[in-house]
């Protein structure tokens, strides 16, 4: 039967499977388990156990199968290939060669034999193994290259658990026969990239259809495409899927790194490059990857060297002068596009320019997979869960995370390790798994690497923390909390989310406690900014640090940006003396930002202050910071919940009632009940540490308690720091804003209200 080739989902790649759609197998009398022969192209044959088909083939007349069996079938994706039931026997033995550099002690023959129980094999082939973590890696980091030797019966057989597994005394690098790998591409295949399939799908579309059908275009009179850019953060896979794309079509690749064409002699670096272009147009069809071509082609008004002004043209006079196209397609990474010069990205050059962007949940889920494919992970590990948990996270930060986990439990293992040994055992080996600690404890480490400047770590503050002020906290839950978790409703409401928040109230009230907390409750990344390390002496860099802050929080979103005192950079236009006007120009900015052209998704604003009145109107109008929140001085029940916060873990005497200190505390806010609570602790520690012997304190100080007398104490040295007239200026200003919701906002009556 004629079955059409499509690339295998990630999970499944590396185990030797053919996912037929459920109508062929139907219709080819096959089962689960059968095993099925692929004649591809050029005698290429590979042979593959099957699997039901996903939904979405359903009918379509496709068999899947990973990058290995397309190329021992010689074939690529979307080509046609015949697929008939075999008559496969199951192997008595089989000898297998490791590689020479593997050092492992004892009787290995039994692993092999159970991590390669079902898989067809044949005689030369090499079959990309995983032996507990491995010693050696490969491209995804966990694998090592097995050939083999020989087999019992002759021809391709199964390995069951009956089979006898030998390791070959000669190394797999000396082992000869089977089909010798074709081209020159990286081994790297479709199902190593995960979440791009979009770019992946524009890419090849681009590269792939010209170099294998270069009569559709003729048939359409029109120039197959001569350039691809692709562009987007550092660590996104925009090398990876040059490499993968020039792997699969079997094209000559060739890249070019920046520095190495650079020479100082006169006109070397364009020798260089013209010798690249040459070469590859010698070995069509070909693909020529410039990585970081931001570095060879800047724009020629802003660089002060002369070289990088002749590269930039002997490259626009290449990519103009191919004959014909000769079966050359260039392919430029960068993560600085607009650094790049303008006559480059024009038609006939790079005609396409395709963005590798942040990978979303689902592509997460994918690139974890991809990336512990041959890792031996316990059962409590759940990737759906760190998938949706690592907002920001590149490929290359989810490779980190993966690869950061291995060496936590390889840390675990490292005592039973005899590393005076030449040979490791091959029990150890085979016992190494990775849990849920060992990628717990990977995830602190591991910074968003497009939030590396502006990164602050979520944090480590929950609602149970915050005591009290019940009303401000569901006002924060609704404004911020449900349309991250809850897109659909506000998608079916046609609501759009607020886009900031301003919590404004007296000093020491929770203000920044509670942003932090929101922050970790809505599971986002937090850029934290504190307002005047954003002020530059230098003309515009103010201004440009806001714009960076908005760019990086786009890119990385769900994301929530927190500006602590917001007062000191956003003030009253037209109000301020001798800053040059920097104060009015980083207003303006964080205006456009906030409101402009471009949209804030699944961004949030929250902004503190205790000095509204400072505030500039525009910021505080309905579309900008929509939602003004007061986090008021705390009443006697909040005073209560807060004085449980912070006595929860204390050793308190049977003297204590919570209740009746809640009411002896009228007109302190948290910040001062948080000092209260340490100043008893500090005179309970005090007492003990004068009245007894210092050799004696360690047994002793089970026994201390902090007493009524200790708080009373405590409450003579702190006083409140909100007075009743302050508490009533804020309730003031939070009627007014109140009743300015709705209308135009002036805040010269708030101004009046502190004056």
């Amino acid at each position: 039967m004629k079955l059409t080739v499509k690339p295998l989902k990630q999970k499944d790649a590396g185990r030797g499977l053919a996912a037929i759609d459920r109508a062929a197998m139907r219709e080819m009398e096959l089962e689960n388990g059968d095993y099925i022969v692929i004649d591809g192209r050029s005698g290429g044959r590979a042979v593959a156990r099957v699997w039901p088909g996903y939904p979405e083939d359903e009918g379509a007349g496709v068999v899947r199968v990973d990058g290995r069996l397309r190329q021992e079938a010689n074939v690529g994706i979307d080509d046609k290939v015949e697929v008939e039931a075999a008559d496969v026997k199951p192997a008595k033995s089989i000898t297998v060669a490791l590689p020479q550099n593997l050092r492992i002690r004892g009787n290995v023959g039994p692993h092999i034999r159970d991590k390669l129980s079902g898989q067809a094999v044949t005689k030369g082939q090499q079959v990309p193994f995983s032996l507990g973590l491995g010693p050696l890696s490969s491209m995804s980091g966990q694998q090592i290259p097995l050939k083999i030797a020989n087999t019992n019966p002759q021809g391709t057989v199964v390995v069951t658990d009956g089979t006898e597994v030998e390791v070959s005394e000669k190394p797999a690098e000396q082992i000869t026969g089977g089909r010798p790998a074709t081209g020159e591409g990286p081994s790297v295949a479709y199902e190593d990239i995960g979440g791009l399939d979009d770019e992946l799908d524009k890419v090849r579309e681009m590269i792939e259809l010209p170099m294998r059908h270069p009569e559709l275009f003729q048939q359409l009179g029109i120039e197959p495409p001569k350039g691809v850019l692709l562009h987007g953060p550092p660590g996104t896979g925009k090398t990876l899927m040059a490499k993968a794309v020039a792997n699969e079509i079997d094209a000559y690749f060739t890249d070019i790194s920046g520095p190495e064409i650079m020479s100082k002699y006169y006109g070397e670096s364009e020798e260089q490059l013209r010798e690249v272009f040459e070469e590859a147009e010698e070995n069509a069809p070909a693909i020529v990857f410039i990585d970081e071509i931001d570095s060879i082609a800047p724009k020629r008004g802003e660089t002060s060297g002369d070289v990088e002004r002749r590269v930039v043209a002997q490259l626009l006079s290449l990519m103009d002068g191919m004959d014909e196209r000769s079966d050359v397609v260039v392919i430029g990474a960068t993560n600085r596009l607009d650094a790049l010069d303008p006559a480059l990205r024009r038609g006939g050059r790079f005609d396409r320019e395709i963005e590798i962007g942040v990978p979303d949940a689902d592509g997460r889920l994918e690139i974890l997979q991809v990336h512990t494919r041959g890792m031996p992970l316990a059962d409590d590990v759940n990737l759906q869960q760190y998938a949706e948990s690592t907002h920001g996270f590149v490929g290359a930060d989810l490779e980190s995370l993966a690869k950061e986990g291995a060496m936590n439990s390889l840390r675990r293992i490292r005592p039973q390790l005899d590393l005076e040994q030449d040979q490791i055992d091959a029990d150890v080996l085979e016992s190494m798994t990775v849990t849920e600690t060992d990628f717990k404890e990977a995830l602190k480490g591991i910074t968003p690497s497009a939030l590396r400047e502006v990164f602050v770590e979520v944090p480590d503050v929950t609602w149970e923390q915050v005591g009290g002020l019940e009303s401000t906290k569901e006002r924060l839950r609704e404004t911020i909390q449900w349309p991250l978790e809850y897109p659909e409703v506000f998608e079916q409401l046609d609501m759009a989310a607020a886009r900031g928040v301003l919590l404004y109230g007296p000093p020491g009230t929770g203000k920044t406690l509670l942003a932090k907390a929101v922050a970790n409750e809505a599971q986002s990344n937090f850029i934290s900014i504190k307002g005047p390390e954003l002020l530059n002496k230098y003309v515009g860099e103010s201004e440009k640090g806001v714009r960076e802050v908005f760019e990086k929080a786009r890119a990385n979103a769900p994301t929530v940006i927190f500006f602590d005192e917001i007062d000191s950079i956003a003030g009253e236009r037209g109000q301020r003396m001798g800053d040059s006007g920097v104060g009015e120009r980083v207003v303006s900015q964080l205006l456009t930002e906030l409101d402009g052209l471009e949209e804030l998704e699944d961004v949030v604003v929250i902004a503190t202050t205790n000095r509204p009145d400072l505030i500039d109107a525009a910021l505080l109008r309905p579309g900008r910071l929509d939602r003004h929140v007061h986090v008021p001085v705390p009443d006697e029940d909040a005073r209560r919940a807060i004085l449980e916060v912070h006595t929860r873990e204390k050793p308190l005497a049977d003297d204590i009632d919570l209740d009746d200190l809640a009411t002896d505390m009228e007109g302190y806010v948290g910040a001062d009940i948080e000092a209260v609570c340490r100043e008893a602790a500090m005179n309970a520690s005090r007492e003990l540490i004068t009245s007894v012997d210092p050799e004696d304190i360690g047994s002793s100080v089970g026994n201390v308690r902090i007493t009524r007398e200790h708080f009373e104490q405590a409450l003579e040295e702190v006083n409140p720091s909100v007075t009743d007239e302050t508490r009533q200026r804020y309730e003031e200003i939070e009627r007014r804003f109140e009743q300015h919701e709705s209308e135009t906002y002036d805040d010269r009556d708030v101004s009046r209200t502190f004056q």
